[in-house]
């Protein structure tokens, strides 16, 4: 089809109103366009029914969908699971008295009953709980008649001044102080081991509901006299599940705000609403089709319906902005809708494709909260091929656009062919001197984006739980933690597979004593504990508790013989596995890799051939093991995601130079992504990760459109500056516009309680300007120096 000149176009189509063949166009133009009633028919029934499925839509999240769980780590981990304490999905809850210390009967039956309340709280592995109250808290002596021990609370307990000092003694002679026990003597921890089902009903554990079990117990023992401190990934899921409800709120301000501004451009009420109605009705079928299919959001997947709804938005404005251009120029309704389906169909197609590759190739990453917030988007840009590029246009082909809106884009053609200031100043960009200037810049900021890019880290970056604010609920109890226990939450678990009744063997006890001491050398390790160090501080206590016995002794009989008094979180029941703790200082990526290198290298030197070092269990192994799959995804799905929208647009465009114009931007943007992670001090871990490659997926709409109507204007004759220039007044206003608009929309997101989302809310925000950027100014750059500059009708 040629492309006209706005100011010509007016009475060339006026001319041919009567004679519009409604014959013309391709097979699915004639299939939509000569059905319209039909197809608005099905889109109704389809909107009703998936409307009706997505009553359904649960949320709800899982422990074991975060963790890469086919990594070797996480294998060991879930395959020796049953013969591990709790060291998973693991609940730690401190009571803190207000006045004293711990040891006064008031205390202890508040402690006491919170403890039977939480046994009692669903999906907990009761046999793994442990406290002041359970009796696997045991404490050991030497006495002038040998070893001694017995339960921390004695079975004669009955609150008298003489059984609080028998607790206490008993406290100090079981090695709990810094683990159970706060070094102040001022609160206990009550440690909750969770499983990923409930054992009554079968179903995944509810966490909302967990969450707001543990409040309500907070309130209730709270008037006590007592302050409760709780930490754990299921508190940290309750407290996003919570934080779901701003996020809808959320949604609601960036849904007004896209009106708003798409109001302000149009001042046209129903193709407005068109728009708005049609990106609606794709978030609510995508929520349908995923009720339908089983799926539930999750705390990450749950900003995935904006994402749909921005991406509407965008392919929306551009079908909007052209039939309104095509009205004004003297246009029906419905050859508008038609002749702008017809020019806008294919780039509109490629872009969401590109939209669905950059969340679809996020299926690469071995974590399956990530998976499914691929399948979730990937469903979502998927519905919109049909109520974005088909239903809209349809229904603005009955709609139209006000009067006004027609005439006012009259008039904006007419304008802009005398050289609106804007769009005559963006398309000088497109000439030597501004378009070398611009190429100058972005090498710059390429190259100092990539200098700052290269100190990105992988996982966290700060204490506590960077999911959250760092002066939410959550963070200040982890604070209280780490100031009052020694035995951090950050626990790295090494387990040691030995031959069946052979894991107090010498041999297999002096190798992990010598690991147990390398690991200690290391910076971020505070602590560690083992059946060695178990086996040494017994071997002092058989002899009159001489310090210079604090040794392991090669004498099988005397190290089995620990084995009856040793706490089951050391070795399992068959004294085939033995656990070795590694308390650390906090889960930063750097101390991560410090212990998995040091682990690594032990391991790869150490000759017991029949033991068998693993890693890693305990909440910072599985993190390690989630740091070492992010990073390895990290490039994995930048080169998926850039090798998929690449063939794209060589299918669209058939031409190297023209998608190289196309990508070169994105890819700066990506650098500059990177650049801004390192200076708002964000990791790359499973939070952030799909930002990136989302920022691809989206940000190639913007460079289609523009670049689709600028290369058919080249074809048409334009030299390179006018075709870029009539690009800007057919659809780059309207990339200015939904890159703005997006923008603004996500940014509101900053004043989110939960911290990831105001983190995705400043990417996203960041790469719609900056791909919005790209596509009007750097573009053009690239356009100038790989494509011919002659018009082809002139070289013809």
């Amino acid at each position: 089809m040629k492309f006209e000149n706005p100011a010509d176009a007016a009475p060339t189509v006026a001319a041919h109103l009567d004679t519009f063949d409604p014959r013309s166009g391709n097979v699915i133009e004639r299939a939509i366009f000569n059905h319209r009633l039909l197809v608005i028919l099905l889109c109704l029934a389809l909107t009703l029914l998936l409307g009706w499925q997505a009553r359904g839509i649960g949320i709800n999240a899982s422990f074991e969908k975060t963790i890469p769980t086919q990594h070797p780590y996480i294998a060991n981990f879930l395959a020796e699971r049953s013969e591990l304490s709790g060291v998973g999905n693991v609940l730690r809850i401190a009571v803190a008295t207000q006045q004293g210390d711990i040891f006064n009967a008031a205390y202890l039956d508040t402690l006491a009953r919170l403890n039977d309340e939480l046994y009692l709280l669903p999906g907990v592995d009761r046999p793994y709980m442990k406290s002041l109250w359970t009796p696997t808290t045991r404490w050991t002596a030497v006495t002038e008649e040998g070893l001694d021990g017995g339960t921390v609370i004695p079975d004669g307990y009955d609150g008298s001044p003489a059984s609080l000092d028998e607790v206490r003694a008993n406290v100090a002679r079981s090695g709990e102080i810094g683990q159970l026990v706060a070094g102040d003597m001022h609160s206990s921890v009550i440690f909750l081991p969770l499983l990923d089902r409930n054992p009554q009903t079968g179903e995944a554990l509810d966490y909302a509901a967990l969450s707001q079990q543990l409040e309500a117990l907070r309130a209730k023992y709270q008037d006590e006299g007592v302050s409760i401190h709780i930490t754990g990934f299921s508190k940290i899921v309750g407290y996003l599940l919570e934080g779901l409800g701003q996020v809808a709120l959320f949604f609601v301000i960036a849904v007004l705000v896209s009106v708003a501004m798409l109001l302000a451009y149009t001042r046209c009420l129903r193709s407005t609403f068109a728009v708005v109605a049609c990106s609606l009705v794709g978030v609510l079928w995508q929520v349908g089709l995923l009720a339908s299919l089983g799926y539930a959001l999750d705390p990450y997947s749950i900003l995935v319906p904006f994402l749909v709804f921005a991406i509407g938005m965008s392919h929306g404005s551009q079908k909007m902005n052209g039939i309104m251009q095509d009205i004004g120029r003297g246009l029906s309704n419905l050859a508008a809708a038609r002749m702008t389906f017809r020019r806008l169909f294919l780039a509109g197609l490629t872009a969401l494709i590109s939209d669905a590759v950059g969340f679809a190739v996020l299926w690469v990453i071995d974590i399956q909260v990530i998976r499914d917030l691929a399948i979730t988007a990937s469903i979502g840009v998927a519905v919109l091929v049909l109520t974005n590029l088909v239903l809209l246009p349809v229904l603005l082909s009955y709609t139209g656009v006000s009067a006004k809106a027609a005439q006012r884009s009259l008039r904006d053609q007419q304008a802009g062919q005398a050289q609106h200031p804007l769009w005559s100043g963006l398309s000088r960009f497109a000439t030597p001197r501004q378009a070398v200037l611009a190429l100058l810049v972005a090498g710059v900021l390429a190259l100092g984006g990539k200098l700052v890019g290269s100190q990105l880290q992988i996982g966290d970056l700060d204490p506590g739980a960077p999911e959250l604010r760092a002066d939410s609920r959550y963070n200040r109890d982890a604070a209280f933690m780490n100031a009052h226990y020694a035995a951090s939450s950050d626990i790295f678990v090494i387990m040691v597979r030995t031959p069946e009744d052979q894991c107090t063997r010498y041999n297999t006890l002096a190798a992990v004593d010598e690991l147990a001491w390398r690991l200690e050398q290391l910076p971020g390790v505070e602590a560690t504990n083992s059946m060695a160090s178990l086996s040494k501080m017994a071997s002092a206590g058989y002899n009159e508790g001489n310090l210079k016995w604090y040794e392991l002794i090669p004498n099988e009989g005397a190290l089995g013989a620990v084995q009856t008094r040793a706490p089951r979180e050391l070795f399992n029941q068959g004294c085939s596995l033995l656990s070795l703790y590694v308390y650390l200082a906090d889960h930063k990526a750097a101390t991560l890799a410090r212990v998995v290198a040091e682990s690594e290298a032990f391991i790869a030197q150490q000759s017991l051939p029949e033991v068998k070092f693993m890693l890693a269990a305990g909440s910072a192994g599985i993190e390690a093991a989630t740091n070492i799959v992010v990073e390895k995804a990290m490039q994995q799905m930048l080169y998926w995601v850039y090798g998929a929208v690449i063939l794209l647009c060589w299918i669209t465009f058939r031409n190297w130079r023209a998608v190289l114009a196309a990508i070169l931007p994105l890819m700066l943007t990506s650098v500059l992504a990177e650049a801004l992670m390192v200076g708002l001090d964000m990791g790359v871990k499973v939070a952030t990760l799909p930002v990136i490659a989302l920022g691809v997926g989206i940000g190639i709409d913007y460079a289609l459109y523009v670049l689709s109507v600028l290369l058919a204007r080249m074809k048409e004759g334009d030299s390179l500056v006018d075709a870029y220039y009539g690009a800007l007044l057919a659809t780059g206003k309207v990339v200015l516009l939904t890159g703005l608009t997006l923008a603004i929309a996500v940014a509101t997101w900053v004043f989110s309680p939960i911290k990831f989302q105001a983190d995705m809310g400043i990417l996203l925000a960041f790469m719609f300007l900056v791909n919005m950027l790209g596509a009007l100014i750097l573009l053009p750059a690239l356009a100038w120096l790989l494509l011919p500059r002659v018009p082809r009708k002139a070289a013809d």
